[in-house]
């Protein structure tokens, strides 16, 4: 039988990295839906290729563009996720990867759970601010969860049948980004150019600044945090400049184990996908030249003060981690858009969290999912009303 899939966000990074796994499974898989934000072009030529007969494109102007270019085709053109239940009925797939970033993913990523038997979710933000109501979600209609981000798919991994209750310490690791031997007085002159130019990943921009202010960082110890229901004072971030290993946990009975692999996030996803080792990918050899010479070492918190965050964090889940997201977000686009400096992002981000007016919502706990898209406007409308 054929394993039926969804791709939420199948032009952008992720979303492609399983298509092309895919494409050498082609036989054994059905994709009934893909979604896109704005890439109607690539959206369409992976439509006909795996003849998938439902897509949802939510820019309207490339949806109206897109049901006329598929007017005389057998695929089926939505424009929102209120369509998830007229395409599927009860269970329908088996497998759904949740890519779409920001939190514009949250939604679909809710809405589709009671449709699919596993989910993969790669969407940070989601977890981060909705943990809660995703986990109810999966309980409420068994499914399967999870992580794609490479540091908790490797940690997910590592614990297999271990519980929290099992950890001593979990260590994520950080590559240090493009600036990690930068002299402190030289951050003072990096550009979105240079801040893109990440060493190891090729990733989208958005978190390829995350990466280069560490931000990214402080957002995998509160995934992590939440996915496997740990406290802050069991995870810390190693700086690994290879990013070969991405994860290190030491356990109660004296064992410490990590997990090594290449840096492509094709592994995660593949494992993902087919986790009863069956299928076969091809990897690169184990490089022992690294092994060797792992170096991990602390954060240097003068480059890279974003981390001071992690002791501001509230210990319950709560509408503050909305306002890091949030304000994250938009202090980068402002970044990219050359209308902050670089040191601005962590400058500004510190100040918010060290604010009465703004730590007060450490005490508050979002209820639904409209709680959190009505506060991360709030917050939006603040941040770009700041004088930085």
């Amino acid at each position: 039988m054929k394993k039926k899939i969804a791709i939420l966000g199948c032009t952008g990074s992720i979303g492609k990295t399983l298509i092309n796994i895919l494409k050498k499974d082609k036989k054994n898989i059905e994709i009934i839906l893909l979604v896109a934000n704005k890439n109607n072009n690539e959206l369409i030529k992976q439509a006909k290729f795996f003849n998938v007969k439902n897509i949802i494109i939510i820019d309207k102007k490339k949806f109206l563009i897109t049901k006329k270019l598929l007017s005389k085709s057998n695929i089926d053109v939505y424009n929102n996720y209120d369509s998830l239940d007229i395409i599927f009925k009860n269970k329908s797939l088996d497998y759904t990867m949740s890519a779409i970033s920001g939190l514009t993913g949250l939604i679909p990523t809710i809405k589709i759970i009671k449709h699919t038997k596993k989910i993969a979710i790669a969407n940070k933000e989601s977890i981060i601010c909705a943990w809660p109501l995703i986990q109810k979600e999966l309980k409420k209609y068994r499914t399967k969860f999870v992580p794609i981000d490479s540091e908790h798919f490797s940690i997910y991994s590592l614990l297999d049948k271990s519980t929290n209750r099992d950890i001593e310490k979990i260590y994520i690791t950080a590559s240090g980004g493009p600036f990690n031997k930068y002299r402190l007085k030289d951050f003072k002159k990096i550009t979105p150019k240079s801040a893109l130019n990440h060493p190891n990943w090729k990733m989208g921009k958005k978190i390829s600044i995350d990466s280069a202010t560490m931000m990214n960082k402080v957002f995998e110890v509160i995934e992590a945090k939440k996915i496997f229901n740990l406290d802050y004072d069991k995870l810390d971030i190693l700086v690994h400049p290879k990013s070969y290993v991405h994860a290190m946990i030491k356990f109660k009975n004296g064992l410490t184990k990590i997990l090594i692999h290449d840096t492509n996030m094709i592994i995660p996803i593949f494992n993902s996908l087919y986790p009863d080792n069956k299928k076969f990918i091809k990897s690169k050899k184990l490089d022992f030249l690294i092994i060797n010479n792992l170096n991990f070492n602390k954060i240097d918190e003068k480059k890279f003060p974003v981390t001071k965050i992690l002791k501001r964090l509230p210990k319950n889940h709560s509408l503050f981690e909305t306002l890091l997201v949030c304000a994250n977000d938009n202090l980068v686009r402002m970044f990219l858009q050359n209308k902050i400096k670089f040191l601005d992002i962590s400058k500004v981000l510190l100040k918010i969290t060290n604010n009465k007016k703004y730590t007060k919502y450490k005490h508050i706990t979002p209820k639904s999912v409209d709680d959190i898209v009505k506060f991360n406007d709030y917050v939006s409308l603040k941040i770009n009303s700041l004088s930085i």
